[in-house]
């Protein structure tokens, strides 16, 4: 039985990565994409279940909007040129967060690669695009209420599973490991409900930077770690219960040239 099916990771360090050679940040940005596939590649080695990266945050929009529109032209190109890979992976690529703001052309590279991608199953590659979990939870209380106040449900019927369903991430699963990189360390309006009871391993490297031994090191450090949900040592708790075995063997990844995701 794996113990790590879901890992999140939040991008951090694009911009100095860039500063510090002297490049406009999108170079940053740019040079982010090789860090993707390489994370990509190691969840799949690893027999890792779900991949969540935190691609776009609904406070991002405060950035000079050259480097917005620069960092979503980024992105459309990603989703046109990675399809392919994914599929011959086996990978399924989805996304969450607000969709009403989103540049038309990435809106359409994304609806069309989820779409193309739906029957991966080795992975489930997901992208928190314009992204916010203060937002994600106001919203989920406000759907409640209304539902409260139709008569559809009683107030007493709203629980951690219902609230957890109201979520606009709520087929999210909660990760067991969240990486940040570039040394930051804080959620930065993550995953804040899904978070409650994830291990954080902080990497100093900056996102493009970011190794496979990188992620092999996140998840050594993992598992020497001992989860107990508030219960004691050894014993099972509903929520260990639920993880779910893994691949006998994770099939190794198949390489690509150019600009391949994997």
């Amino acid at each position: 039985m794996n113990p790590l099916t879901h890992v999140a990771i939040i991008m951090d360090g694009n911009g100095r990565w860039a500063a510090e050679r002297g490049m406009p940040r999108w170079k940053g940005h740019e040079a982010g994409a090789g860090a993707v596939r390489r994370a990509t590649r190691a969840a799949c080695n690893h027999g890792v279940r779900e991949l969540t990266l935190f691609a776009f945050s609904s406070e991002n929009w405060r950035r000079p909007a050259r480097e917005v529109h620069i960092l979503f032209s980024l992105l459309g190109r990603y989703l046109a040129e990675e399809r392919g890979p994914l599929i011959e992976n086996g990978i399924r690529l989805s996304a969450f967060g607000r969709r009403d703001r989103l540049p038309r052309g990435v809106s359409r590279a994304l609806d069309e690669t989820e779409q193309a991608t739906r029957e991966g199953s080795r992975l489930h590659l997901r992208l928190a695009l314009d992204y916010g979990a203060r937002h994600e939870i106001v919203e989920a209380c406000r759907s409640l209420a209304r539902s409260v106040g139709r008569g559809a449900i009683a107030l007493a019927q709203i629980d951690e599973d219902a609230f957890e369903g109201a979520l606009s991430s709520g087929k999210v699963p909660a990760p067991e490991l969240i990486i940040r990189t570039a040394g930051e360390r804080r959620l930065s309006n993550f995953l804040l409900w899904q978070a409650a009871y994830a291990e954080l391993y902080f990497c100093p490297r900056p996102w493009p930077d970011f190794e496979e031994s990188d992620f092999d090191a996140a998840v050594e450090d993992y598992l020497s770690r001992t989860r107990k949900f508030g219960a004691l040592p050894g014993v099972t708790c509903r929520r260990e219960a639920r993880v779910e075995a893994a691949p006998h063997a994770p099939e190794p990844i198949r390489a690509h040239e150019g600009n391949a995701l994997l």
